[in-house]
């Protein structure tokens, strides 16, 4: 008898605990990254070529400030390192900023003769896996990249305009959305949350 209901409470205590675990699987999982009020994010606009930072105030996005942006030279969502493309996100799943890391000795060999080069800016600000081989950085020696679709799956700013926007705005763990190509800014302004 004891053995009976000892298995029958663990069975029970069993039961709970893949209850639970599922609840809280399907909330992870049915969560929204959308902006909270107050909140400083990002947005990168392929279509415009632009970066845009935002703040969520009185259930409207403000825009605080855009800039030029060199994105991918091939269409579409990143799905591997080497396929030369930005990563896209939806409104519910962001990338977020990880590290911001001081690149100012970084270099880079385009293949075009120049050999290893200053190409990176002042910052490489990070995105979070499985996009951390990618980021925001400058364009060191490559200016007239900008705006444009010349890199490799990073987003390359102005050098100037990259220490303005980390100085200004970037923190660690900002939440970036990048759009899609055939997706216009309106799509977003327009979201209701």
């Amino acid at each position: 008898m004891k053995n009976s209901i000892l298995k029958w409470i663990i069975c029970v205590a069993l039961a709970a605990i893949v209850s639970v675990t599922a609840i809280l699987l399907i909330i992870s999982v049915s969560k929204n990254d959308y902006p909270t009020e107050g909140e400083v994010f990002i947005v990168v606009s392929k279509q415009d070529l632009k970066l845009y930072v935002y703040q969520r105030l009185d259930g409207e996005n403000i825009r605080l400030a855009e800039y030029p942006v060199c994105i991918s030279q091939k269409i579409g969502a990143k799905q591997r390192n080497g396929d030369s493309k930005t990563p896209e996100t939806t409104w519910k799943r962001p990338i977020y900023i990880t590290e911001i890391v001081d690149a100012t000795s970084w270099v880079y060999d385009f293949q075009d003769g120049r050999g290893l080069i200053l190409a990176y800016g002042d910052w490489f600000l990070r995105f979070s896996k499985p996009y951390n081989s990618v980021g925001i950085h400058g364009s060191t020696n490559n200016e007239e990249t900008v705006p444009g679709r010349y890199s490799h799956g990073c987003i390359r700013m102005h050098d100037d305009d990259l220490i303005e926007l980390t100085e200004d705005y970037v923190f660690e763990g900002m939440k970036v959305y990048i759009m899609r190509e055939d997706e216009e800014l309106c799509s977003f302004d327009n979201t209701i949350y």
